[in-house]
C-alpha cells in the first residue's frame, strides 16, 4: 500500500479512487486479484477483519464488517472492482494512470464503479476511525465480475455463501444518486428496481443454394426484414409503478413545465411526448416498454453457398412483473411467426421494490443539496442487485454525485475519457457516511 497509511483515504476519497484506477481490472479477463488483495490489506491496516471468497483464486471477493449496536438488521454496501475494456478507444489521459487534471479524475472505472467503491470504503474507514456505531452491522462486499455476469462475484457469493448476508434487508450499490438537471431543477434519481434480462435466440430459415444463382426470399433477406422491423417498430407501452412514481414526482416539481411530462403516463400519448422531448426523452424511453436489440448475427460458412439458416442473438429487457412469455408474445406481434424464437437466459427481479429506506435516503440527500429532489428510478440495465434480490435484499442505487449541468453521465460511462469531477467524491462519501448513521429497519 502506498501513501501515508489508511487514514489519508478518510480525508481524500479522491486519492483512494486514483489507487483503484491504477489496477487494470479489465473484464474479460478480470484479474481482479491484485486490486482485491490491496483492498483487503487496506481494511486490515484499519482494524477490520476482511475475508476473501473465491470461485477462481485469481478473481476473489472481499467481505468486511463494521460492528453495529444490534438494533437493526445488517446493512449491505457492495460494488464491483472490474471494469470494461478500453480497446479501440482514444483517451486524452491514459485510462489506468489515475490522473487528476482540470478538476476531474480520469480513468476506466472513474464512474463505473471504482468511484463508488472509493466512497464506500472511505466512509467505512471514517466510521471506524470516529467510533461510529450504526444501528446494525454494516457489511462491505467488494466483488469481481459484474461486467460479465457476476459468475465469479455477486452470483457466486449469493449462491454459495448466503450466510454472509443473513437477515440483511437493505443495500446500496450502483447506480443512482447522481444529479440530473431538468428545466432548472436538480433531481437525484435513486435506483430502486431494474429491468430483467431476457436474452433470446432468433433462427431464420430459408432455401440454401449456390451463390451464383439469384435468390429471393432466402434466410439473409428475411434477416434484413427482421432487423428493419426491430429498428422501426416498438413493443407496447406499459406504465409500471417505479417510472410512474418518478415521472409524477418530477412533473410536480416542474410545475407548468411538468404538464407535458405527465402525459408520458398516458399510453396513447407516450410516443408523441417522447418525440417532443427529444434527447431528454431518451431517459424515459426504455422505462416505459419492454425492449429488444439484435446484437450478434451468425450465418453462412462459405462465400459461394447461400445459407439455409441464420441465427441472431437478441438482447431483451423486461419491465418488472413481466415474464419471458410476455416478451415472446409482444415480439411475435411485431415480427410475425416466420422466425423461431427461444429464450436463452432470464434473470428475474422482484416485481415491486421495498421502499422502506427511501425516505431516509431522501433526507440524507436533502442535507447534501437542500434544493435537490430525490426520485425513485428504474434502471434500464441490470446490476448485481438481481443476485442479492434473490436473498430478499433490496438494493438502492446510491452513489451520490453532484455533477455539473454540462456533464453527460450516461455518455461518459464505458466510453473513452471516462472521468468524474473530483469534488463529487467528497459529496458522495459524506452522504454515504451520513446514511450509515441513519439507516434502520
Amino acid at each position: 500500500m502506498t501513501g501515508n497509511g489508511w487514514e489519508q483515504y478518510i480525508e481524500s476519497p479522491q486519492a483512494l479512487l486514483k489507487e483503484l484506477i491504477r489496477f487494470d481490472t479489465t473484464n474479460p479477463p478480470g484479474t481482479e486479484g491484485p486490486c482485491m488483495h490491496w483492498i483487503r490489506d487496506l481494511l486490515e491496516s484499519a482494524g477490520f477483519a476482511p475475508q476473501m471468497f473465491s470461485k477462481d483464486p485469481n478473481r476473489p471477493n472481499v467481505v468486511a464488517r463494521l460492528e453495529g449496536r444490534g438494533q437493526a438488521r445488517p446493512f449491505l454496501m457492495y460494488g464491483h472492482a472490474d471494469v470494461v475494456t478500453t480497446q479501440g478507444q482514444n483517451w486524452t489521459h491514459p485510462p489506468f494512470e489515475g490522473s487528476e487534471v482540470d478538476g476531474y479524475i480520469w480513468g476506466r472505472g472513474a464512474l463505473d464503479m471504482k468511484s463508488g467503491l472509493a466512497m464506500m470504503i472511505s466512509a467505512l474507514l471514517r466510521a471506524k476511525a470516529e467510533g461510529l456505531k450504526p444501528a446494525g452491522n454494516v457489511i462491505l462486499a467488494v466483488v469481481s465480475d459484474e461486467e460479465a455476469g457476476g459468475i465469479y462475484g455477486a452470483r457466486f457469493l449469493a449462491e454459495e455463501h448466503p450466510e454472509l448476508f443473513e437477515n440483511a434487508r437493505y443495500a446500496i450499490g450502483e447506480f443512482g444518486g447522481f444529479r440530473l438537471n431538468v428545466s432548472g431543477r436538480r433531481f437525484y434519481p435513486v435506483m430502486v428496481g431494474e429491468k430483467q434480462v431476457c436474452w433470446m435466440k432468433a433462427v431464420v430459415k430459408g432455401p440454401a443454394g449456390h451463390g451464383s444463382q439469384p435468390m429471393q426470399g432466402g434466410a439473409m433477406a428475411k434477416v434484413g426484414r427482421l432487423l428493419t422491423q426491430l429498428d422501426t417498430g416498438r413493443l407496447p407501452v406499459h406504465i409500471t409503478n417505479i417510472p410512474r412514481m418518478m415521472i409524477e414526482e418530477m412533473a410536480a416539481a416542474l410545475g407548468v413545465k411538468g404538464l407535458i411530462l405527465r402525459q408520458l403516463l398516458n399510453p396513447r400519448l407516450t410516443d408523441v411526448i417522447l418525440k417532443r422531448l427529444g434527447d431528454q426523452g431518451k431517459i424515459f424511453q426504455p422505462l416505459l416498454r419492454n425492449t429488444v436489440n439484435a446484437t450478434i448475427i451468425k450465418g453462412g460458412h462459405k462465400v459461394n453457398v447461400i445459407p439455409s439458416e441464420v441465427e441472431l442473438a437478441l438482447d431483451g429487457r423486461l419491465l418488472p412483473g413481466f415474464k419471458p412469455y410476455d416478451m415472446l408474445t409482444e415480439l411475435r406481434d411485431l415480427i410475425g411467426s416466420e422466425v423461431d424464437l427461444e429464450v436463452t437466459d432470464f434473470d428475474p427481479c422482484p416485481p415491486e421494490p421495498d421502499m422502506g429506506l427511501f425516505e431516509i435516503i431522501r433526507e440524507v440527500l436533502k442535507r447534501s443539496d437542500p434544493e435537490g429532489i430525490t426520485l425513485p428510478l428504474l434502471m434500464s440495465g441490470t446490476s448485481d442487485a438481481r443476485f442479492f434480490g434473490q436473498l430478499g435484499i433490496q438494493t438502492y442505487g446510491f452513489l451520490p454525485m453532484d455533477l455539473p449541468e454540462d456533464f453527460n453521465f450516461t455518455q461518459t460511462i464505458h466510453a473513452a475519457d471516462e472521468r468524474i469531477p473530483s469534488h463529487c467524491m467528497s459529496f458522495g462519501t459524506d452522504a454515504i457516511y451520513r446514511l450509515l448513521g441513519r439507516f434502520r429497519d
